[in-house]
């Protein structure tokens, strides 16, 4: 009878203890599924033809931040027209997205060229090469970006490896071009082996 006691009481121990052990990994799974829906995304960015700069949250968990998109919009406007067109919110994940798999999450991105009008666009076409007729620029879909202290070959690659969009490298302007169109990619003006991305 005594043993059967002492095995009943390690019996209700052993269970007693799984029981808290699943009770405080339920416990921290739910912690970390709540910081993850609470999670702020931010953005630093510096405009290189305004010389502007913003630092915002645009994000938290996966709610967009309207007033933040709200800016981000203005600042990412025509420079030329400071006409202002509402951004795809995705775009703004692919360059949160890049930050972190270049391994500066959150890190200065300097913008080369966000919105451009049509008129915007059709004067850049007349003047210079690798500029496209129906630019998702117009469309407030694409934006042309470098980081400081990052290779911009490096920066590519990074893009590529999300595959959330186009993909544009420029070697001899220093910038490659990211957007939400459907996945592809090119290189303008590039020696063929970088023209694959590799």
């Amino acid at each position: 009878m005594l043993a059967a006691r002492k095995n009943y009481l390690g019996l209700w121990v052993a269970g007693a203890m799984l029981f808290l052990i699943a009770a405080s990994g339920a416990r921290g799974q739910g912690s970390g599924a709540s910081s993850t829906a609470s999670a702020e995304h931010t953005l630093q960015l510096y405009n290189t033809h305004t010389n502007e700069k913003i630092d915002v949250v645009y994000r938290r968990g996966d709610q967009y931040i309207q007033s933040a998109l709200a800016k981000l919009d203005y600042f990412l406007r025509d420079h030329n027209t400071n006409e202002v067109r509402h951004f795809d919110p995705r775009l703004y994940d692919i360059l949160s997205d890049l930050t972190a798999s270049v391994g500066r999450p959150g890190g200065e991105i300097d913008i080369v060229c966000g919105y451009r009008t049509n008129s915007t666009n059709a004067a850049l076409r007349a003047h210079t090469n690798g500029v496209a007729k129906n630019s998702l620029h117009i469309q407030a879909e694409a934006i042309d970006l470098r980081m400081p202290g990052v290779n911009t070959l490096k920066l590519r690659k990074a893009a590529l490896a999300l595959a959330r969009g186009g993909v544009g490298y420029y070697p001899h302007s220093d910038f490659i071009h990211v957007d939400t169109g459907r996945v592809r990619q090119w290189c303008f003006d590039c020696a063929a082996s970088l023209i694959n991305g590799d």
